[in-house]
């Protein structure tokens, strides 16, 4: 998780964006506000570690399609 940096992109394993890295929490990736959907801008969310498949150049690519990530929400 030492190669997971600032305003990497976070895609599924479909290719499809999930978000973008603020910074990593212990072993969860903490999400740039601006990604979350529509009345959840006011909070940050979160992707447990254990779903990232691979770090490649700038991209965190994860071990699962985007709308199957569990994001848990903390203020």
């Amino acid at each position: 998780m030492s190669e997971i940096r600032e305003h990497m992109k976070i895609v599924g394993k479909d290719g499809a964006h999930v978000g973008t890295v603020d910074r990593v929490e212990g072993k969860r990736i903490k999400l740039t506000r601006k990604d979350n959907p529509e009345g959840h801008k006011d909070h940050h969310h979160y992707i447990d570690t254990k779903y990232v498949g691979a770090v490649e150049g700038d991209v965190v690519k994860l071990s699962v399609n985007a709308d199957a990530v569990p994001k848990s929400e903390a203020a």
